[in-house]
């Protein structure tokens, strides 16, 4: 675990003797029980696809800014929709089969699904404890959520520190779905052994990007996907990244951007010079289709039951990070549609 030899901050060692508290489970009330009900139908009427679940992100950061996570999750979101429907477009449709096409659509929908179902309910809960006037996280357990977030919900909303939410939400999903989705046996064999060469390729390319304008010109800010295998450094990039997004130099932009230009799955929603939603034939603009037209619902069978906290040693992942990155990622994301170009030209070439 990255940084466990340094020093836990106070506010951190009080989370620690929170989290070595033993949790005392309260039964639901008929009343809550009813809330309960009320906010699991909302959760699955939004967790329908890619496009819904990321509109649900962002009106609900609309409604409640002090929770900055929802905006982080309606751009990582975006980008999630973005790599489905690449799947489809230019390119990767030409250099995977259709079989492989769907085991990656799958293991992306699937994460997509996981992470909305597990925090979605705690955004809502959160509206309606301040709707009440109540703390109301004591009935985060009915839906499955981690006791390390029940910490965290009850400390946020006693001190409302937000970045301590914020990488509190960012450490818990990627906890989430690691042994549900990263090395979950059946994505393994079935993703993983069948296409491994290029799935580490196409995660060589994948980035992470938060477009706005310049004036006229679009602008990237992210970071590259890289060794998304391993936990510590999916956590880091979730910091990275909301560090990134609410930077005073790029937030309001980037916000914006968001506002003008609705989630379609497209990358045509923020690059219209360089992709078109409708097929005009090979070359540029780049086909890049809309979800909508791209992928069909899927029914998702239910989570994996199991909290993942086990040690509060995970209070190391709130460490800051000390290493320098670059967020402005506009000449790398060029250049892997260069790599992608090639790639697919080599292929068509070797097919003749």
């Amino acid at each position: 675990m990255l940084g466990h030899s340094r020093k836990l901050p106070l506010k951190l060692e009080c989370l620690k003797r929170a989290l070595q508290s033993r949790q005392i489970p309260i039964h639901p009330n008929a009343k809550e029980q009813e809330l309960v009900k009320a906010i699991q139908r909302k959760v699955n009427e939004k967790n329908q696809n890619n496009i819904t679940r990321t509109n649900a992100y962002f009106q609900f950061f609309q409604a409640f800014p002090e929770i900055q996570w929802a905006f982080l999750a309606h751009m990582v979101s975006r980008n999630s929709g973005w790599n489905m429907t690449d799947l489809k477009g230019s390119y990767l449709s030409e250099l995977l089969t259709d079989k492989q096409q769907e085991y990656f659509f799958n293991y992306l929908e699937r994460s997509n699904w996981l992470i909305f179902q597990d925090a979605y309910p705690q955004l809502l809960l959160y509206k309606e404890a301040k709707k009440s006037g109540r703390n109301l996280f004591h009935l985060l357990p009915c839906f499955g959520v981690s006791v390390f977030m029940q910490t965290i919900w009850n400390t946020f909303y006693s001190y409302h520190d937000k970045e301590l939410l914020s990488v509190a939400l960012i450490i818990n999903e990627q906890h989430y779905i690691e042994n549900r989705v990263i090395h979950n046996s059946n994505y393994r064999a079935n993703l993983l052994e069948l296409a491994e060469i290029k799935f580490q390729e196409l995660l060589q390319l994948n980035m992470i990007l938060f477009p706005y304008q310049d004036g006229s010109r679009t602008r990237l800010v992210g970071q590259a996907v890289n060794h998304f295998a391993a936990l510590d450094k999916r956590i880091l990039l979730g910091k990275r990244l909301y560090e990134i997004l609410f930077d005073p130099t790029y937030f309001q932009k980037i916000l914006t951007m968001a506002c003008q230009h609705p989630h379609t799955g497209s990358r045509e929603d923020f690059f219209p010079n360089l992709f078109q939603s409708e097929r005009l034939g090979k070359g540029f603009p780049l086909y890049s289709p809309k979800l909508q037209s791209a992928w069909e619902d899927v029914q998702h069978k239910p989570a994996e039951t199991g909290d993942w906290y086990k040690d509060w040693k995970v209070l190391y992942y709130f460490l800051k990070d000390q290493a320098h990155y670059y967020p402005d990622i506009l000449d790398l994301y060029i250049k892997s549609l260069h790599t992608l170009e090639q790639a697919a030209l080599l292929k068509d070439r070797w097919l003749k």
